[in-house]
């Protein structure tokens, strides 16, 4: 069974999620960072959290640790929601978490939906 992959998923939270939103932090943000995305709901419906790394001249290594291993350890917040969202999102995010940690970057979603 062959399936169309643009057709959009079901139901009013996917209609036009068009947009992967990515944020890029210290672990020492985590918490005040998910509570904040909690409580923008009209502009983020879910996300999803990971954890990694950084490595480069702007993820600074503050533990004896990353320093021995020459990698920061981050979490990554990836958001699939519409682009019209983004910038109201990030400007809220900047009002209330002003950090030079964290990063953030926007790429076009091609397709989005469940399997079933």
């Amino acid at each position: 069974m062959n399936q169309d992959l643009t057709t959009p998923a079901e139901g009013p939270w996917a209609a036009d999620m068009d947009c992967l939103l990515t944020l890029a932090m210290p672990l020492a943000l985590e918490e005040e960072m998910l509570d904040l995305l909690r409580q923008q709901q009209d502009l983020v419906p879910g996300f999803s959290v990971i954890r990694g790394h950084g490595i480069g001249p702007h993820a600074p290594l503050t533990t004896a640790m990353e320093q021995v291993q020459g990698r920061a350890r981050r979490v990554f917040v990836h958001m699939a929601m519409r682009s019209d969202d983004v910038a109201p999102l990030v400007a809220r995010l900047r009002e209330v978490l002003q950090s030079p940690q964290v990063f953030y970057w926007a790429v076009p979603l091609q397709t989005f939906g469940r399997l079933a």
